[in-house]
């Protein structure tokens, strides 16, 4: 027999038959089984690597900004620490500066206690007056005769001796009048220029 038996079966009505694929495995939810590591992501996977949400600072950004701060902060202090070493320095520089005037003072002062003559100036922006002598009034208003103030009182003492205590702590002389100035200029020189002691200023 020259005919195969594959070729009889198949003349006699008999039909290849062909092995059946079977469907791909799905998961226990009824998807495709998809191997491990294969092209599926999730969306957050998918993302850019390096990108971050707007408005939000990186690190080294926040970084820039807390070293801003810090040198600001440390400036004020700064600047702080040294207006108080100088306001320091100022009141010990004045402290001493009275401390001497005190020193220089003594036995210096001309007031008179049987004084009754009131002489008014201005002294810092308030109205301070200094009993005096008839003379002394006189002496004063030419110049030849000043004021000094200490520890809350005023002392009459000699032209020369107010030009060294405006050396010593010029914040000290309370009147010093020139000669050379009219007299309208003061207009509490006049000796008839009284003002009541019970007037308040």
């Amino acid at each position: 027999m020259t005919d195969s038996l594959r070729d009889q079966l198949m003349g006699l009505g008999f039909k290849q038959s062909t092995p059946e694929k079977k469907p791909a495995a799905k998961s226990a939810r009824g998807k495709p089984h998809t191997p491990k590591g294969s092209g599926n992501r999730s969306d957050a996977s998918k993302k850019p690597r390096g990108q971050r949400p707007p408005g939000k600072a990186t690190s080294s950004e926040e970084f820039d900004l807390a070293r801003a701060y810090a040198a600001r902060n440390a400036q004020e202090q700064r600047e702080r620490a040294e207006a108080e070493r100088l306001a320091q320095e100022q009141a010990r520089l004045k402290r001493e500066a009275r401390a001497k005037l005190n020193a220089f003072l003594t036995g210096k002062t001309l007031n008179d206690e049987a004084a009754e003559i009131a002489r008014h100036f201005e002294y810092g922006g308030k109205i301070k007056r200094v009993y005096v002598t008839e003379s002394q009034l006189k002496a004063l208003n030419a110049g030849e005769l000043g004021v000094v103030q200490q520890n809350g009182r005023y002392l009459l003492v000699t032209a020369e001796t107010l030009s060294e205590a405006e050396k010593i702590f010029a914040q000290a002389v309370a009147l010093k009048i020139d000669p050379g100035a009219p007299t309208e200029d003061d207009p509490y020189s006049d000796p008839a220029y009284q003002v009541p002691d019970d007037l308040v200023w």
